[in-house]
């Protein structure tokens, strides 16, 4: 075999099939996200990033900005190590309580990522369990899958959201096997929510674990952003809860809460927890401060959910199809790879738009689509500009408009 031949054809269809990512060089400007430079070689052009994470702006708040930058200048750059060779600083151990109660938990675990943070735990309790057997909800995110996968455990997917496919896998077991449902609250997608209270009950009813990743909804819902579980009233019947500081908590990092014998449990086996750097005690001072802040201040969920429901509402007078769902994240659906990034190419090229095209394996052949996620430091013209914009390029391109009801 010739690898840069094979290396170079894989790629080649790639682009061929619409599919290729190319990433945007991106600048975000401080104080005025979701402006950013885009810088293409030695162009440069601003323009509006209507795709990112930061879903409440936290990654500007002035209070996040203000820890991380006492952290470094009390503390330094890097943490120095492992958690257990030196790398637990007293931010590492306050960020840790705040996340612990944040959920109603005993404990707390912080991860690098919350893609680590489901890879390790995940692969720490399915492997190290006995028997354990692992249902695993059809959309899970693929950090959720690689843990199972490298657990080796028996798993069982179940269909997205449906508890009677659910219960008939549960109910086919023995009611002494160990068992683990993994699930998530915000399917981000989609954008639609998992049906908690019915999963928790099905869970008490045969003897198994919950595993539940917030991370598109931690800081987002309930009355102090401890997500979808906080807001029906459901995080004690929740045996793990998982989530990321990268999203609407504006910083980086994942974490695991529970109970202490559990949390301690994967700190002492997960090699993905046991042999990684820790993160900057900067990073976990700011991520601190963004949680405390969102634990008082409902002003930026408030905000956000008045700017989505506002771009909703303008996509449906324009007959742009979009998903109806109950949550923040708008998938609006092209269905076609190649005419998908060349909307998002034109919307950057010509009306300094950012949107990212989703296409397969991300989401199925058939349903590509642009992710949209509103915030709350849009404006109206920035929303008003975004919807003239599909327009124009939902008739460039033929696309079929829709009547939906009104949101």
């Amino acid at each position: 075999m010739i690898y840069e031949d094979f290396f170079a054809a894989q790629l080649t269809q790639l682009r061929d099939d619409g599919n290729y990512r190319v990433f945007a060089d991106l600048e975000r400007h401080n104080g005025d996200f979701p402006h950013a430079t885009n810088r293409v070689g030695e162009a440069v052009r601003e323009v509006t990033i209507w795709c990112s994470n930061d879903y409440l702006g936290m990654g500007q708040h002035p209070a996040v900005l203000a820890a991380m930058h006492d952290a470094l200048d009390s503390s330094g750059a890097g943490a120095g190590g492992t958690r257990n060779i030196s790398g637990t600083t007293h931010n590492h151990v306050l960020l840790e309580r705040e996340l612990a109660d944040l959920h109603g938990k005993e404990d707390a675990l912080l991860f690098t990522s919350g893609y680590v943070s489901n890879w390790a735990a995940l692969s720490t309790l399915a492997s190290r369990i006995p028997d354990c057997l692992v249902l695993s909800d059809a959309l899970n995110h693929a950090s959720m899958i690689e843990g199972i996968r490298h657990s080796r455990a028996k798993c069982q997917v179940w269909r997205h959201n449906d508890v009677e496919h659910l219960e008939e896998l549960l109910a086919a077991q023995p009611l002494d096997r160990p068992k683990l449902i993994a699930f998530e609250s915000v399917y981000s997608m989609d954008g639609d929510i998992a049906p908690i209270a019915e999963i928790c009950a099905l869970a008490e009813k045969y003897n198994a674990m919950t595993y539940l990743d917030e991370v598109h909804a931690v800081g987002l819902y309930g009355p102090r952003g401890g997500g979808i579980a906080e807001r029906e009233g459901l995080m004690d019947r929740i045996t793990l809860i998982e989530g990321t500081l990268g999203k609407a908590f504006g910083v980086v990092g994942g974490y695991i809460t529970g109970s202490i014998a559990m949390c301690d449990f994967i700190r002492s086996f997960a090699s993905g927890f046991i042999f990684t750097t820790a993160l900057p005690p900067a990073v976990a001072a700011g991520a601190a401060a963004s949680i405390r802040h969102l634990k008082t201040s409902a002003a930026e969920r408030d905000a956000q959910q008045s700017r989505v429901a506002e771009v909703r509402e303008k996509l449906t007078k324009a007959g742009i199809p979009h998903v109806e769902n109950p949550s923040h994240i708008i998938p609006v659906m092209v269905g076609d790879p190649v005419k998908c990034k060349f909307i998002s190419d034109t919307l950057m090229d010509e009306f300094g738009i950012y949107i990212q095209p989703i296409n397969y394996p991300t989401v199925p052949k058939g349903t590509e689509r642009l992710r949209i996620t509103p915030s709350p430091v849009h404006s109206p013209d920035d929303v008003d500009r975004l919807i003239a914009a599909l327009g124009n390029l939902w008739t460039r391109c033929q696309l079929s408009r829709v009547q939906m009801a009104a949101q």
